[in-house]
């Protein structure tokens, strides 16, 4: 495994004595495949973790660990000291763009309100609408269509309602996976300010999963790279490195930054995504 360590200046809050999120010698088989192997990693208040790799690799597998929704094979991940699983209410999630069916009889409003009352698996019980929902609604700007049907509602409406819905609990830690996929520039744009604006008001750290780093960048501490053979960690300018991703995928890899984006040419197919 290549690891490297530090912090870009000027973004991350000063952290506790205590990490949010600590993940502990994790080893993560399925099947007959290893995802990965003795991987340690911790995550501050205030800080953003970008976990990024091909696909694959395990993003969304680490999700549901921190999320509590699985184990691991081996190690073990805490949320502010007790067992994922435990702080599975505590926190904040923004799921993958969804479609939703048109005819669906939910509003937005009653989307958010199962980010209080409903499990984030399952269906919700229907229990009057209160004043977080209300706040959570408007600190996205989404009154304008908070009563009308999801299904009818565009993409980026959609994920400004699931962002909400992470924030009304009102979260410890936010775990984003892959929230801005199908999404197009602009729309990526608000949902990666929104998540920031909490983070900063509230020193919320996020553990952001994503294929392309560069919607994330300004606002990235930190980089997780899985491969699928290993992992590296540490600031951008320390992980999206020719050296360090060559070492990863064992290939001749180059990274380039042009017009102030990064780009990842010569990884294994699935891994050129940046």
């Amino acid at each position: 495994m290549a690891v490297a360590t530090g912090s870009q200046s000027g973004v991350r809050a000063q952290p506790l004595s205590e990490p949010v999120v600590v993940g502990e010698h994790l080893t993560q088989v399925v099947g007959e495949r290893r995802l990965w192997h003795d991987l340690t990693f911790h995550l501050d208040r205030g800080e953003v973790l970008a976990v990024l790799g091909p696909n694959g690799a395990g993003k969304t597998t680490l999700a549901r660990l921190v999320l509590g929704l699985t184990k691991p094979t081996d190690g073990r991940v805490r949320v502010n000291g007790v067992g994922a699983r435990k702080a599975g209410r505590r926190i904040g999630y923004v799921p993958q763009q969804r479609a939703f069916d048109r005819d669906l009889p939910l509003r937005g409003r009653d989307l958010v309100q199962f980010g209080l009352d409903g499990h984030r698996w399952g269906v919700a019980i229907r229990r009057p609408h209160t004043q977080r929902v209300q706040a959570a609604i408007e600190a996205v700007g989404a009154e304008g269509f908070a009563d009308r049907p999801v299904g009818r509602l565009s993409g980026g409406e959609q994920q400004r309602l699931r962002v909400a819905q992470a924030l009304v609990r009102e979260p410890e830690l936010i775990v984003a996976d892959e929230p801005l996929l199908s999404l197009d520039l602009a729309h990526q744009q608000n949902v990666v300010d929104l998540i920031d604006a909490q983070r900063r008001s509230h020193g919320t750290p996020v553990i952001f999963i994503t294929h392309d780093i560069n919607p994330v960048l300004p606002i990235t501490d930190r980089v997780l790279y899985l491969s699928g053979d290993g992992a590296a960690i540490g600031t951008v300018d320390d992980v999206m490195t020719t050296e360090t991703l060559s070492q990863l995928y064992r290939a001749n890899v180059d990274v380039l930054r042009v017009r102030g984006r990064l780009v990842v040419v010569g990884a294994p197919e699935n891994g050129g995504h940046h």
